[in-house]
């Protein structure tokens, strides 16, 4: 068999129209949906995010303001800078780039961001109430997720779900997601015993751990869901996931690819959630 590939792509650019949309309503009401975020230091990576993120909301009538910051900002600067953004009426979302500098505390400056504009979901009041199942901006990976998972079509109710990774912006959150979702979740990590074992049970997988290649296909049930959260630079410079793509993809009903799955959705999901801060203010 030969999996039915989940294009976060294609997902992403149907919703990314609805957000148009509603963008373009909250500007009939004088609402210019807007978005800052908080880049310290020259980290590679972050520096490409950052882009697409303020091309995104370029896309999108979505007003961007990114702060670029020195590597050597004090951390008391960065939560006076986010305390300013807390006040500002035109500032709907707020993000800090990760990872921070080792001189700065995320835990720290995450807390000090109104939970109404943490628009990434990781402050504890959105996290307690994420938990609560009560109304809350969600993390933006772990809900672009489950929306994946919803594409092809199967019930998660009462399936059994494995997360491979416990990390707080993905791992925990998409496991709470779950179980809301009514699916029986098993959250492995390094200490897990046959890790093997747990993941060859699972009908739906996520894996998060940062590992390129980490779970192969004798690792997965077939027809199973495989929703592969990683994204790995290779020394030949090419990315991977955290699947052996190639082999799983042989098993797996469906399994989403990297490049092009989860990223799409976690940046639209950004973009969704500015929305809704927004709209909270109607």
């Amino acid at each position: 068999m030969s999996a039915d590939i989940i294009d976060g792509k294609e997902i992403a650019g149907e919703m990314r129209q609805k957000i148009k949309d509603r963008v373009m309503n909250l500007k009939k009401k004088n609402i210019v949906p807007g978005l800052s975020v908080i880049l310290v230091g020259d980290d590679p990576a972050s520096q490409v995010y950052v882009r697409n993120k303020e091309k995104a909301c370029k896309d999108l009538g979505i007003k961007s303001k990114t702060f670029r910051l020195p590597r050597e900002t004090s951390q008391a600067e960065v939560i006076n800078l986010i305390k300013d953004l807390n006040k500002d009426p035109e500032i709907h979302g707020i993000l800090v780039q990760l990872p921070l500098p080792d001189h700065v505390d995320p835990d720290v400056v995450i807390e000090a961001i109104d939970p109404s504009k943490d628009v990434d979901g990781l402050h504890p009041v959105n996290m307690g109430r994420l938990i609560r199942g009560q109304q809350c901006l969600m993390p933006c990976t772990p809900h672009g997720c489950i929306i994946m998972i919803k594409r092809t079509g199967i019930d998660i109710k009462g399936k059994k779900a494995v997360v491979v990774g416990r990390s707080n912006i993905v791992g925990k959150p998409v496991s709470i997601m779950l179980l809301q979702e009514n699916a029986t979740v098993t959250v492995c990590h390094s200490k897990t015993v046959d890790l093997e074992k747990e993941t060859r049970e699972a009908d739906i997988l996520v894996v998060a751990v940062g590992k390129p290649k980490f779970i192969k296909g004798d690792m997965i049930k077939p027809g199973a869901v495989v929703i592969d959260v990683g994204i790995n630079r290779l020394d030949n410079g090419k990315l991977a996931g955290d699947v052996d793509f190639e082999s799983a993809s042989k098993v797996a009903g469906w399994i989403t690819p990297v490049p092009g799955g989860v990223g799409p959705m976690t940046i639209t999901m950004l973009m969704h959630n500015t929305v809704e801060a927004a709209e909270r203010l109607c």
